[in-house]
């Protein structure tokens, strides 16, 4: 079976390449095209995957190009984690925002939106290439903002595109583990948008254990999001919401934290990403130990000055081992071999949450086989979520249309209507400001 991967110089490859190493079982990933528009990128990051897979015998091939068409042609699998504008324009989309007292986290607010804006133009190519190059293909969305380019691919690629995200279940595997069960034989009742949901329950033999939870101050208080949120407010809300609403509940303090720090979470990826790359240039390096250290120091300064402002402390050693290359692996497996199983994954909506229409992208639990990610039904959720749900699915909508017009009014009003964006004389000024930065956004008119 053939991976194609998207952004194949991309830092986090090795990680996809490490599950699929472990896979020995019929029917893997026997070959891995990488694509880049880097060369450079590229040559960095296939000597990380060959000295990764020393000594380990099948190792899935690896071959690298720069042609988008060759990489797609007759492929099984499309794993897309492209970054469009790079580490330098996540940096800009931060810098932007913050001059203007609002948020720029790449996939939250005034800098999701710009990503968006940049993005989804070059995902719709993608996936109409997809479409007619390797019309089997099963697409495998890890390209943020995540919900919201896995809806613009499923416009033309219906179905046989599927987000994934390792933040839920992340955060299902540390509840599990706070209350003493097993992370694999829990049901994790989450629900909501990308980087906007909540967990409502988590059921151990068909016990909800989240009321153990939620009312035990210890407990709730001892892992990651009980520690970002606090004790008062997760038990106000009755659920445990995803690490990345902590940018909607706590925004002025996240806002702050961010126009105090020496460098914003771009800045400092793209200065830690340019001493990797140019240390892979040194052919007698080690690159499977210059890129293993590189990820240890990234992942420990995961989501620090939200942590910092909420004086959560140090990420919990546990939790410093990412995650989506799993969730991939599975997607794949249960795909390819009719394995079914059950993923919180990044789908159609179809009817599970009836505030929304059967094409809107939600983030959910799926029954997943040889036919797809199937949502399974949820309870409807509350009129607080409710609300931010809707006010942000409307957001990624007029951003989709401001994309496929290219009319600049559009992507004002995408800013405007955003909860985290408060005038519409800011959201002017920011798409101002970002097409001054951006060329990719030179289309809005």
């Amino acid at each position: 079976m053939r991976l194609t991967i998207l952004g194949g110089g991309g830092f986090r490859v090795p990680l996809v390449y490490g599950a699929l190493l472990k896979d020995r079982a019929e029917g893997r990933v026997t070959r891995v095209v990488l694509h880049d528009l880097d060369a450079g990128r590229l040559s960095a990051v296939t000597r990380v995957l060959a000295e990764q897979a020393a000594g380990v015998p099948d190792a899935p091939e690896v071959s690298a190009t720069t042609d988008l068409d060759e990489a797609l042609r007759g492929t099984d699998f499309v794993f897309s984690a492209i970054r469009v504008g790079g580490l330098e324009g996540r940096a800009n989309d931060e810098r932007v925002a913050l001059a203007e007292g609002v948020l720029g986290q790449e996939t939250v607010g005034a800098g999701g939106i710009a990503y968006g804006l940049r993005t989804v133009p070059v995902a719709v190519d993608i996936a109409r290439r997809v479409a007619r190059l390797a019309p089997d293909a099963w697409v495998i969305n890890f390209t943020n903002p995540a919900g919201l380019v896995t809806e613009a691919m499923s416009r033309h690629l219906g179905e046989r595109v599927i987000g994934i995200c390792d933040s839920p279940v992340g955060l299902g595997r540390r509840i599990a583990r706070v209350l003493g069960a097993n992370p694999q034989e829990a049901w994790i009742d989450y629900v909501g948008l990308n980087h906007l949901g909540w967990v409502r329950g988590l059921r151990v033999a068909g016990r909800d254990e989240l009321p153990r939870l939620l009312a035990d101050p210890g407990l709730l208080g001892s892992f990651e999001e009980g520690k970002l949120f606090g004790v008062d407010w997760l038990q106000s809300l009755g659920a445990i919401p995803n690490e990345y609403l902590h940018y909607y509940y706590f925004n002025r303090e996240a806002v702050r934290a961010y126009q105090q720090a020496e460098k914003t979470r771009g800045a400092f990826l793209h200065d830690q990403q340019a001493r990797f790359y140019a240390a892979m240039r040194n052919p007698g390096a080690s690159a499977w130990k210059v890129w293993d250290d590189t990820r240890a120091e990234r992942e420990a300064t995961y989501m620090a000055e939200n942590r910092e402002s909420a004086g959560a402390g140090e990420r919990d050693e546990d939790d410093l081992s990412g995650g989506y290359e799993k969730v991939a692996l599975a997607l794949m497996r249960a795909i390819a071999r009719n394995e079914r199983t059950t993923l919180i994954l990044n789908v159609r909506n179809r009817h599970t949450l009836s505030v929304l229409d059967t094409d809107a992208v939600i983030e959910v639990p799926c029954v997943v086989d040889a036919g797809g990610a199937h949502p399974v039904a949820v309870d409807p959720l509350p009129g607080h979520a409710t609300g931010l749900v809707c006010a942000v699915k409307a957001v990624e909508r007029e951003v989709l249309a401001a994309a496929e017009s290219g009319s600049r009014a559009t992507a004002v009003k995408a800013f405007a209507l955003h909860p985290l964006v408060d005038s519409v004389g800011v959201a002017r000024r920011l798409v101002e400001g970002y097409t001054e930065v951006h060329p990719g956004l030179a289309y809005l008119r």
